[in-house]
């Protein structure tokens, strides 16, 4: 029994409950970076993003958290934001200091519970908290769990001359668990993959070749967790809005318009992975394009 000691955020997908554990709310300069397309212009043609998703000023809302859930006694976490104490040439990000971990606990899920961590895809804002620091360096954070990424996203990276930020963020956040013997690389097809009961793996590429996303199916509702295809819900007033560090842009922009056409008008549960709280919703049609209707935590 893994007691909750504190309101965490939280929805219900049949028999499954899905946990937000935050990290942090991501500065102003972040949208205006990320998403260089979406203007002040673009957002007043979509006023239900404010003010949940984005402020008066014409900015967006962003944030980092991971996603816990527990299927049939396994007890998985999607992607680990961007960790603690770690150098970073961004310097929202450079040694951060959050509660993470102790949401995490409270949530339910100490480190040690952790069976199986999902990484979407190996950007430094999704596998921070892979590992922690010790006398002897970085360790991994859930000793027991196995890591698992697509075999596609490891051969990517692995082919490519890094720079030295990319580098760092896979010495320090990476190659401790593959050499812990913890990280599983997994092929994941057209028609995806099941990794758990009830939790399927989902191809999503052009931001990373290798990205997923994370369909939960239980007791007839399913839920859909974005990874980085979604960064924000102005994408769904404008799937060709894409991110600045997209490795394919026209292959992430058809990959948006072939996942939000078939969400929309759907009971599927959309769960951001960058979305600012209320996080979730239901993708509905709107002028040609799509909006998020959101749905608020069960919980929290």
């Amino acid at each position: 029994m893994h007691a909750v000691s504190e309101a965490v955020p939280a929805w219900t997908v049949g028999e499954i409950t899905v946990r937000r554990i935050d990290e942090t709310a991501l500065p102003a300069p972040t949208g205006r970076w990320l998403l260089p397309d979406a203007t002040p212009d673009v957002l007043a043609q979509a006023p239900w993003l404010r003010p949940d998703f984005a402020d008066r000023n014409g900015d967006l809302r962003l944030a980092t958290h991971s996603f816990a859930l527990e299927v049939q006694g396994i007890r998985l976490l999607v992607d680990t934001g961007i960790g603690n104490g770690k150098p970073r040439t961004n310097p929202a990000w450079d040694h951060l200091d959050t509660d993470y971990l102790r949401r995490l606990t409270a949530a339910g899920f100490a480190p040690e519970t952790v069976d199986l961590v999902l990484l979407t895809h190996l950007h430094t804002d999704h596998v921070g908290w892979n590992t922690v620091a010790d006398k002897d360096g970085w360790v991994p954070t859930f000793p027991r769990a196995r890591y698992l990424t697509s075999r596609t996203e490891w051969d990517h990276w692995s082919g490519q001359d890094l720079d030295e930020a990319r580098r760092q963020m896979f010495r320090d956040s990476v190659h401790p668990v593959r050499d812990a013997g913890q990280l599983d690389l997994v092929d994941v097809p057209a028609e995806g993959t099941e990794v758990a009961p009830g939790v399927r793996l989902l191809p999503t590429p052009g931001h990373t070749p290798g990205q997923f996303a994370v369909e939960l199916r239980s007791a007839g509702q399913t839920a859909l967790i974005t990874g980085d295809c979604l960064h924000h819900p102005v994408q769904l007033s404008r799937p060709d809005i894409g991110s600045c560090v997209d490795a394919d842009p026209a292959q992430a922009a058809d990959t948006r318009r072939t996942l939000l056409a078939s969400l929309a008008g759907t009971d599927t549960l959309l769960l951001g992975s960058h979305f600012p709280p209320p996080t979730a919703g239901r993708v509905r049609a709107e002028g040609g394009a799509y909006r998020l209707s959101p749905v608020g935590p069960d919980q929290g």
